[in-house]
C-alpha cells in the first residue's frame, strides 16, 4: 500500500505550480504564505508577488501538498495554468 502511495505521489509531482491567491495583497501576507510553502516537501523555489497575488513554486512537490497548507486559513489559492511561452 505504501509503495502505491509513493508511486502516486511521483506521478502527480509537478515541476512548477502556479497559484493565484487573491487575498495575498501585502508584504506581510507574502511572508506568511511563503513561510508555509517553504515547509512543503519538494518545494525548491518560491516566487511570490503581492501586487498580482500570485505564487510560482518550483520543485517536485504535489499540488495536494501545496494546497493542504492553506487549510483553515483565510487564503483561498487557485491553481492556474502557466503563462504562455512568448519566446520566438
Amino acid at each position: 500500500m505504501a509503495s502505491q502511495e509513493r508511486q502516486r505521489d511521483k506521478v502527480s509531482a509537478m515541476p512548477e505550480v502556479r497559484l493565484s491567491i487573491g487575498s495575498m495583497q501585502c508584504r506581510h501576507c507574502v511572508r506568511e504564505v511563503t513561510g508555509w510553502l517553504r515547509d512543503v516537501v519538494g518545494v525548491e523555489t518560491i516566487t511570490a508577488d503581492a501586487r498580482t497575488g500570485t505564487v510560482v513554486l518550483g520543485g517536485t512537490m504535489t499540488v495536494a501538498d501545496v494546497l493542504a497548507v492553506f487549510a483553515g486559513s483565510e487564503y483561498t489559492p487557485r491553481v492556474v495554468d502557466p503563462a504562455p511561452d512568448t519566446r520566438t
